[in-house]
């Protein structure tokens, strides 16, 4: 499958940071699609199915052939005991639904299902596991019994899924690196989406991860490409590198990167969404958004031209590594 250079994330519109009025959704979905972007990405997990809820009902009124669509398994959602308890910590928004990690045969099944009512649709692109490391699962015992699970079952009802050309692909989303090598070892996967270990701020997918993909020739989507925000809005207060508020050396770093964009005109958002593409391997990068006008920015922002002496500067001042290839 061929995706755009700019896809659309939607974990934002599942309130996951702040919330977004059902109005400004639709306008953001409708403002990505009406531009030209036919790559989407949601999953359960953001907003615990309201994600999915707003981009199935922006979708289905399209043309089906005319948008790839890829969704998660990993988490199936069901009604709290007492609705009235349910605790969102954590969340800006979102639905009031309980969920259990299920990575069996059972479990994606039903993950599956489920996802296909939320969109209101009869089929996805592209099925991902959802959120399969440490980073999410808090230890490495947590991890190796849910892979085991999918091992056991789960692999089998993606297989299953991608046989029968219900789903043309299979993918992981992560967040960190390590995993990909033993997906590639025990699954015959398509595509990972990557979000965090491979940025302007980080390139550490580049030891192991990526070369592996380029050796089996599997693809690769960047989700988080500004490092949940801090690409974006640069080097403010408050501003959050991976899903946390930015400790002063990462903002110190941000600085000095922003100076070199400056230096050379180029918004530091261009650089941002533009670096990760010049890896053969990936094929697509998928910033999230809440509104129409951010949208219209990353549209304008991936076709700024970036002289090729903005990235020698910074593979000289050692803010980027220097295997790292660039556009």
């Amino acid at each position: 499958m061929e995706v755009t250079p700019l896809g659309f994330g939607a974990s934002h519109l599942g309130e996951v940071y702040l919330r977004v009025s059902e109005e400004q959704a639709q306008q953001t979905l409708n403002a990505a699609y009406d531009s030209g972007i036919t790559y989407f990405d949601s999953a359960p997990w953001y907003g615990r199915g309201l994600s999915e809820h707003r981009v199935g009902h922006s979708l289905r009124h399209q043309s089906r052939s005319s948008f790839i669509l890829s969704t998660k398994i990993g988490r199936v959602f069901h009604r709290p005991r007492d609705p009235s308890q349910f605790d969102r910590s954590g969340w800006a928004g979102g639905l009031d639904f309980e969920h259990r990690l299920d990575y069996s045969y059972d479990g994606v099944m039903r993950s599956y299902q489920d996802s296909l009512q939320r969109l209101g649709m009869t089929q996805v692109d592209l099925l991902l596991v959802h959120d399969l490391d440490i980073s999410e699962l808090g230890s490495r015992e947590v991890v190796d019994f849910h892979f085991k699970e999918l091992a056991d079952g789960g692999w089998k009802a993606l297989e299953e899924l991608r046989s029968h050309g219900e789903i043309k692909g299979i993918g992981a989303g992560l967040n960190v690196t390590g995993m990909v090598a033993r997906f590639l070892e025990s699954f015959d996967m398509d595509f990972f989406l990557l979000a965090m270990p491979y940025t302007l701020l980080d390139q550490e997918a580049l030891d192991d991860d990526l070369p592996r993909c380029a050796e089996r020739n599997v693809g690769v989507i960047i989700g988080a490409p500004y490092s949940s925000g801090i690409l974006a809005t640069g080097a403010v207060a408050g501003a959050c590198y991976r899903y946390e508020v930015a400790s002063e050396e990462v903002l110190s770093k941000v600085r000095r990167v922003q100076t070199i964009c400056d230096r050379h005109e180029v918004p530091l958002r261009a650089a941002a969404l533009q670096f990760p593409l010049g890896h053969p391997s990936v094929a697509s990068v998928i910033p999230g958004v809440v509104a129409p006008e951010h949208v219209l920015d990353n549209l304008n922002q991936m076709s700024v031209a970036i002289p090729a002496d903005l990235w020698k500067e910074l593979k000289a001042e050692g803010l980027l590594r220097p295997d790292a290839p660039v556009p």
